[in-house]
């Protein structure tokens, strides 16, 4: 099976890669294997070395490889070239807080003395997705690495580019041969992999249903796992926010990524007091964005990752509408070569209303009206998943109160869900679960060994 690299903006194929044999990929495990042997046992100075020089050079290439990600899947190139330098900001930080985040906590038992201290596990597997595909990979990286576990990842079959170009800086950077392994396989063939015991434990990025199979063989084989799973992000706007703010954004927060994020604000719901003023704005904002060549940098909105994917979302606005919801804005494809979908707005959506349930990757705005404070928070919390919600309101302890009512894993005031190095990225319900970035996204793979001393007349 071929896994090809095609250009969003034409459609067409770029450059084609066999898929790796069953004999290569199982070489491959074991040289992971053998290297965490003696990786377990560097230093942290050792282990930061090798990190960090992986970050500079990303920043010294940065131009080259974010013309990859545009290639690939369509992101504009000024936000490819932020999520190099992005990635490489997690790179120094786990390289730089790694020692410390990971250091031994010391307990005071009744009698005698103990101590946690933290050990890598083993090999560790993660699947990652298109739409980010440094960052997403370097989240899981770092900080695995730092621990002093090797990774094995089986990057989305459509950036091959991507997933070859990181295991060459690690290459570049004089990393062990093994700790950093690119698989190029089919996800059929990743969730197989699950089984094999020299794989200590696995993280997705991806689907619901990715989700639910990489779970299902974690937990046959007693695994750890760590799910990230998407989400339908509430943007909530009450009666007291400043709106021109609240609309740019809005804007920011479902066009970014073209809409491509999983932490994308994608329901938007506004307090009776102020939702014509806001929709009007919003509207206008999102009908005069720039369409285009996702190179040009003057464009805002590029295409959709892939031809499938733009047919998909088309397929997800239709079943709205057939099932009562209303187009405010856009709803077609654009005209153009490409696989471009126009920004667009649906409104009176009910629960029986596909829009209202389904998580939309694109630039698809769900608008929602609602009576006050309370009623947004109930619609908010109404959804399978619980990823990031953003709250807008001038009064910041009220924004606070009202995100400790939310069933989500990432709450921001007056800002959309965003992500940094230093704040916990996750969520709850269908999000999935485990935390990755920070102080919490270095702790999920390693076995925290409880070493007690006790005194001879210690009593037993």
């Amino acid at each position: 099976m071929a896994i090809q690299t095609i250009n969003p903006f034409t459609n067409k194929v770029m450059r084609s890669f066999d898929e790796m044999t069953d004999k290569s990929v199982d070489m491959l495990i074991a040289q992971s294997v053998k290297t965490f042997n003696s990786w377990k046992q560097t230093s942290y100075q050792q282990r930061a070395e090798i990190l960090h020089k992986v970050a500079a050079l990303m920043r010294d290439k940065k131009e080259h490889l974010a013309k990859i990600i545009t290639l690939e899947m369509g992101k504009l190139i000024a936000q490819a070239e932020g999520e190099i330098l992005l990635s490489a900001d997690i790179f120094d930080y786990y390289a730089t807080n790694a020692e410390t985040f990971l250091a031994d906590k010391h307990l005071e038992p009744k009698y005698g003395s103990a101590y946690v201290r933290c050990s890598p596990i083993g090999t560790i597997f993660g699947i990652e997705p298109w739409n980010f595909p440094f960052y997403q990979v370097a989240r899981f990286v770092a900080p695995n690495i730092m621990v002093g576990n090797t990774v094995l990842v089986k990057h989305a079959s459509m950036v091959p580019q991507c997933a070859i170009a990181i295991e060459n800086l690690f290459n570049e950077a004089s990393a062990p041969n093994g700790l950093y392994t690119n698989l190029l396989i089919s996800g059929k063939r990743a969730s197989l992999l699950v089984s094999d015991k020299r794989i200590k434990g696995v993280s997705l990025t991806g689907s619901e249903a990715a989700g639910a199979t990489i779970a299902e063989e974690a937990g046959k084989y007693l695994k750890k796992s760590v799910l990230e799973l998407g989400g339908s992000d509430a943007f909530i706007i009450l009666e007291d926010a400043d709106i021109d703010k609240a609309v740019e954004w809005a804007v920011v927060g479902r066009i970014n990524n073209n809409g491509e994020s999983c932490i994308a604000s994608k329901r938007f719901i506004a307090v009776e007091a102020i939702a014509d003023k806001f929709i009007e704005k919003f509207k206008e904002k999102l009908s005069n964005l720039i369409v285009g060549d996702p190179m040009d940098s003057k464009t805002e909105l590029g295409p959709m990752s892939s031809e499938a994917a733009a047919v998909h979302i088309i397929d997800q606005i239709k079943r709205s509408v057939d099932a009562g919801a209303t187009i405010l804005l856009g709803g077609t494809r654009s005209d153009r070569e490409g696989a471009f979908v126009q920004p667009t707005i649906l409104t009176d959506l009910k629960p029986e209303v596909p829009a209202y349930y389904e998580e939309i990757f694109g630039p698809v705005a769900s608008f929602y009206r609602v009576k006050d404070e309370e009623a947004a928070i109930i619609l908010a919390n109404d959804s399978d998943f619980g990823l990031g919600c953003s709250i807008f309101t001038q009064d910041t302890e009220r924004g606070e109160r009202i995100a400790d009512k939310i069933d989500a894993g990432m709450v921001f005031i007056n800002h959309p869900t965003w992500t940094q190095a230093d704040l916990p990225f996750g969520g709850t319900k269908g999000s999935g679960y485990g935390r990755e970035l920070s102080e919490l996204g270095i702790q999920e793979f390693v076995n925290k060994k409880l070493i007690r001393i006790s005194g001879l007349s210690d009593p037993l």
